[in-house]
């Protein structure tokens, strides 16, 4: 059964950091471009990040900075780097999986297949 699973969110202090990963199972990632949104209460689904098969990468103007996203083919897994946390970074940050490898119009939801059930990542003092 193909699933992506998401962990490593949790409750940071303002400026702190978070590594969040993106695990696959029933299927090997290798050939896929994988994406990073998020979801405020009350807000649409906001695409943040997104990584080719081949390791190109596009962030959200928001991040730019501050976030960085990988992966590591050989864990079947994709990393999503906070840094710098603000209080609008709170969120569910959910990854998902195109059928594609490339990064194409990474923010439109519509362009991925699969997606994970999300991790919680609360930045508040």
């Amino acid at each position: 059964q193909l699933q992506l699973v998401e962990s490593g969110g949790g409750l940071v202090q303002p400026g702190g950091s978070l590594r969040l990963s993106c695990a696959a199972s029933g299927f090997t990632l290798n050939n896929n471009a994988i994406g990073w949104f998020r979801q405020a209460p009350g807000k649409e689904r906001e695409g943040v990040s997104c990584i080719s098969n081949s390791g190109g990468t596009n962030y959200a103007d928001s991040v730019k900075g501050r976030f960085t996203i990988s992966r590591d083919n050989a864990k079947n897994t994709v990393y999503l780097q906070m840094n710098s946390l603000k209080p609008e970074d709170t969120a569910i940050y959910y990854c998902a999986a195109s059928v594609r490898p490339m990064c194409v119009i990474f923010q439109k939801v519509e362009k991925y297949d699969y997606w994970g059930q999300g991790t919680q990542v609360t930045v508040s003092s």
